[in-house]
């Protein structure tokens, strides 16, 4: 099966993308550089290897975005937050994701590790899920609270599932969540486009890397 969207013609789809959600995308913000932080979820190798039975080909055309914008708020001295999904090898903490999914991203294996390309520094967090939401049952909260983060910038994979849910709960928690057009990815374009559409209708603003970046690097 052909990606729907590569690096080469990200920018293109992207454009599309945003004018088919521009009737409701209508709360444009304007990112607080002093209260803003990056999340970047579960870009690992057992979602990007195109070998692995989970690929999820939006997260390599988004791939080098993702790069830019871990650049970006480490330039501007602005925390980068990294989730990764894993299990127990024994599939302890699986619950029904065990039956619903086939294979499971193992803690503590290579595959597990975010991609080299974005690789975590070491004193940059880390926050090791096992449902979708990078909220659910974690420190995430506690960690954006003591940093005192207020704007949360989402990239990484999937659009519609890990990316959506983490952003629905940050909104919860009233947090103001930029979601990126061209910095999240799935494996189609209508699971992507669905989620663009409805996190801009009722949770978050819908932009673009260069805008994210332009922001930071301005002020």
């Amino acid at each position: 099966m052909e990606p729907y969207v590569t690096t080469e013609n990200l920018e293109d789809k992207t454009k599309s993308w945003l004018e088919k959600i521009e009737p409701f995308n209508v709360h444009g913000m304007e990112i607080n550089r002093d209260a803003a932080g990056l999340l970047v979820i579960d870009m690992q190798d057992f979602f990007l290897d195109p070998d692995s039975p989970t690929f999820t080909c939006g997260g390599l055309a988004v791939l080098p975005n993702v790069e830019r914008l871990v650049e970006a708020f480490r330039r501007a001295g602005r925390p980068v937050i990294f989730t990764r999904h894993v299990h127990h090898p024994d599939g302890i903490d699986a619950g029904i994701m065990g039956w619903w999914w086939e294979g499971m991203c193992l803690e503590g294996t290579e595959e597990s590790e975010v991609h080299g390309d974005i690789a975590p520094l070491a004193h940059e967090k880390v926050v090791d899920k096992h449902r979708y939401s990078a909220f659910y049952n974690t420190d995430l909260e506690t960690v954006l609270r003591c940093l005192g983060l207020e704007d949360l910038v989402v990239s990484g994979i999937m659009t519609n599932m890990c990316c959506e849910s983490t952003a629905r709960d940050a909104y919860y928690r009233d947090y103001r969540v930029f979601f990126l057009a061209d910095g999240t990815g799935s494996i189609n374009e209508e699971m992507h486009l669905a989620t663009l559409l409805n996190v801009a209708f009722g949770f978050a603003y819908v932009t673009t890397t260069d805008d994210v970046i332009a922001q930071l690097d301005n002020r």
